[in-house]
């Protein structure tokens, strides 16, 4: 192995001197699913390729890699998710070979595994190290901080929203330089994808019919995959004092969610639906594949997480779609919602107080909640477009390789 590293060095250094003139940019993700962050990358592996970068992308795999261009976008399958001291070495190893063949400029890690391999490329290839800081990253002693600290041994670290650049600054001072550069970037959606205007009313009746739905009742849609933090168990309980304290009966809710293996906590969620005889009223359906479609069915969005979203994806989805969204006055739901304007923010960890926003929502008439759509779909355009976010990264790009 070091024996490899020391004939790479010697390589590197000749390629180096004759590199392409040309951004070539490297995105290294664990698995490209349908996360905020994965869908940020691909967007960004695309929009690189349509403004005359080389976009190459190196993941374990995923679900968007069939959505891949593979015309536009060159993907490289690597066990990049894989925390194992060897196979980090093994995947910068790869990435290194990678790098000096295609004359990348730029290395790009999403997340901490891979970024200690892309680290180690970099080093060895004498190019380009940046990160993306997508979430807290709790650490709970100095070992699981100093991982965490990959992210911020870059020459730019992207933190997605104010939230995150607070909690770096607050949390990891230390590595912090004038020579590494800590910017915001807020993560981007296609707003042509999620716009009302675009849903086709044959698949949003199908849907319907799937769900089983009532078109005379008030319906609610709680998006997110089914983990604690998210606030499935607050959002059940919001359901029953809504019907206790304010007498509101005639709505229905979607659970809209994977448990991702996670089958105690779906079964903990269950009973509780039972122990509220809530079983004619909630709905749980593990996952669909439009979600433009889910978010139209709906009359309110909530977004229940008991921890701070890094951006809230759900939130900015919503109001693209011209929908009202209550969300947790946590993280970057504060920064993507105007309250009472474009939705409500109510305590995160009070279920009470999200039953009293419900309670406010659902009487609202049909007029107020589309003037609160409309103005939720204005903020969206405004300031979170997918296409703001993509020139963002490749200004900074392209800063990067002017220095």
């Amino acid at each position: 192995i070091f024996k490899f590293f020391h004939i790479s060095i010697l390589i590197c250094y000749y390629i180096s001197i004759n590199m392409s003139t040309k951004i070539n940019v490297l995105q290294v993700i664990p698995k490209l699913g349908y996360g905020g962050a994965e869908t940020g990358c691909y967007d960004i592996a695309h929009f690189l390729s349509e403004n005359d970068c080389g976009s190459f992308l190196a993941t374990s795999g995923g679900g968007l890699l069939k959505f891949i261009k593979k015309d536009k976008v060159k993907v490289l399958r690597l066990p990049v998710h894989s925390k194992n001291p060897l196979m980090i070495i093994f995947n910068s190893l790869a990435l290194s070979l990678y790098i000096i063949i295609f004359k990348i400029n730029i290395v790009h890690a999403r997340s901490r595994a891979p970024a200690w391999s892309c680290y180690l490329a970099s080093f060895l290839t004498r190019r380009v190290f940046v990160t993306t800081f997508h979430g807290t990253y709790n650490f709970k002693n100095n070992i699981k901080k100093f991982y965490n600290s990959i992210m911020l041994r870059a020459k730019l670290t992207i933190a997605g929203s104010n939230f995150i650049f607070s909690h770096i600054n607050e949390n990891y001072s230390e590595y912090l330089s004038k020579e590494k550069k800590l910017r915001v970037i807020y993560r981007g959606i296609n707003i042509d994808y999620y716009n009302s205007k675009n849903i086709s009313a044959l698949k949003q009746e199908k849907l319907k019919e799937e769900w089983n739905l009532s078109s005379n009742k008030f319906t609610i849609l709680l998006p997110g995959r089914l983990t604690y933090w998210k606030g499935q168990e607050n959002f059940i309980e919001s359901l029953n004092i809504l019907i206790e304290d304010y007498d509101i009966t005639n709505f229905q809710a979607i659970i809209l969610g994977s448990d991702q293996g996670r089958k105690v906590y779906k079964k903990k969620l269950v009973n509780l639906v039972e122990r509220y005889n809530l079983n004619k009223k909630i709905k749980f359906v593990p996952h669909c594949k439009e979600m433009p479609i889910a978010y139209s069915l709906s009359d309110v969005v909530v977004s229940a997480s008991i921890e701070p979203e890094a951006f809230g994806r759900i939130s900015v989805e919503a109001q693209s779609m011209g929908k009202p969204i209550i969300a947790s006055n946590i993280g970057g739901s504060k920064e993507t919602i105007i309250n009472k304007k474009t939705g409500l923010l109510y305590k995160h960890d009070d279920p009470r107080e999200l039953a009293k926003c419900l309670n406010t929502v659902i009487q609202l008439s049909p007029d107020e909640l589309k003037s609160i759509g409309n103005e939720g779909r204005k903020n969206i355009t405004k300031k979170f477009d997918v296409e703001t976010m993509c020139q963002s990264n490749l200004k900074e790009y392209k800063r990067l390789i002017k220095n």
